[in-house]
């Protein structure tokens, strides 16, 4: 499932993001959501968490 959707994440869901850093080379980093930072219930490039560890970055999947 893709992270385009609000409504389709919730803080405590393991989800695959891509960093600020990572955004050219699209490189995923796994974590635990805590945080939902964007406000729209839809964004094309992906909603923007904040995970436990305090990265941020947006969402590219969800993983079930």
């Amino acid at each position: 499932m893709n992270g385009q959707t609000r409504s389709a994440i919730k803080p405590g869901m393991t989800v695959l993001i891509v960093l600020k850093q990572d955004q050219r080379t699209g490189k995923l980093t796994r974590g635990i959501v805590k945080d939902i930072l964007t406000k729209s219930p839809n964004h094309p490039h992906g909603i923007k968490v904040r995970l436990m560890d305090g990265q941020v970055g947006r969402v590219k999947e969800i993983v079930t």
